[in-house]
């Protein structure tokens, strides 16, 4: 009894190992056969910025694909192309983040790109530009497009290989810059934003003959609620172009520096724009009263729209000390 039990189990087990090796000897048989199968063409996918414009065209992608058509890939064996190879090459052009390549059921080489996001534009004291992206990559700029990006001036470095400083220096423009991007209230506000040579930020208002010194590109949030705070409770009063200068970089304090020169007719138009602006934007505060910043609504940019329109023949120009 015991015999035919251990036979029994033998043969199960030899059954089991037999039927292993013909699954293995199948798949490996498939791998093989598609493997020898070739390349029918390719398809580009490119995913953009902005949905239907980017700074990518898939006639560079294919450029870079094929070497400029030195190198076919239609009609290859899919084994002699380097899927990881190819995605190397792919990732190493400014524009492109990520490059995926696989090959689908039909032999057809499926290109997936995604293209990298720029958050700023800078400006370098020689006057050369470059966009950076969310990672401080420097982007080319391009013919076929442009974004709309705070716009930061008097980067000191034009090289290739930035030193450890102006690389943190970069890394705060990008801290800057994005929160700028994420209020539409000052994207509409900051029209630039300068480094000055003490690696500092200066920015220039849309509305308003001030200078706002916003200091280096650390705690930008609350630097920007204090901001906000003086605008609502004093310049709302007393009107944009009051204040030559307005420092918002100590640690809970804004410090004014008065304008000379001061027109009572400037005064009224500023202190209606201004009203109208924080009127426009009520909504948002209340949404929001522990840190009042008003550019997350929409009603904020068309106040400051209005109030561009009206004060842009009374604004004071200032030439900067």
């Amino acid at each position: 009894m015991k015999v035919n039990q251990y036979i029994k189990r033998i043969f199960f087990i030899c059954l089991w190992v037999i039927a292993g090796v013909g699954a293995m000897a199948l798949l490996i048989a498939a791998i093989r056969i598609k493997r020898e199968k070739v390349c029918k063409g390719y398809a580009i996918h490119i995913y953009t910025v902005e949905k239907g414009n980017g700074f990518l065209e898939k006639k560079n992608v294919e450029t870079l694909l094929t070497k400029n058509g030195k190198e076919a890939l239609t009609g290859k064996t899919t084994r002699t192309i380097e899927l990881q190879d190819l995605e190397a090459r792919l990732e190493r052009h400014k524009w492109i983040k990520d490059a995926e390549l696989f090959f689908d059921n039909n032999q057809v080489l499926q290109v997936m790109i995604t293209e990298r996001k720029p958050v700023a534009r800078v400006f370098t004291e020689s006057g050369n530009s470059f966009y950076i992206d969310s990672s401080c990559e420097r982007l080319p700029l391009s013919d076929k497009m442009s974004v709309r990006l705070p716009v930061f001036t008097g980067f000191p470095s034009d090289k290739a290989l930035l030193k450890p400083v102006d690389k943190s220096l970069l890394k705060e423009v990008r801290n800057v810059s994005d929160y700028i991007i994420k209020h539409p209230f000052w994207m509409a506000q900051i029209s630039q934003v300068d480094i000055t040579e003490k690696r500092m930020f200066e920015m220039i208002p849309t509305i308003g003959g001030h200078v706002i010194e916003f200091g280096d590109g650390s705690n930008c949030e609350q630097k920007f609620d204090r901001l906000f705070i003086f605008y609502k409770q004093v310049l709302s009063k007393t009107g944009m172009e009051k204040y030559a200068r307005i420092n918002v970089k100590y640690e809970k304090q804004v410090i004014g520096v008065r304008n000379t020169y001061l027109s009572k007719i400037d005064s009224i138009k500023f202190v209606k724009n201004i009203e109208y602006l924080v009127a426009s934007s009520a909504k948002a505060d209340s949404v929001r009263k522990d840190s009042p910043v008003l550019a997350r609504t929409q009603n904020s940019e068309s106040g400051i729209q209005k109030a561009r329109d009206e004060g842009a023949d009374s604004r004071l120009k200032l030439v900067k000390q």
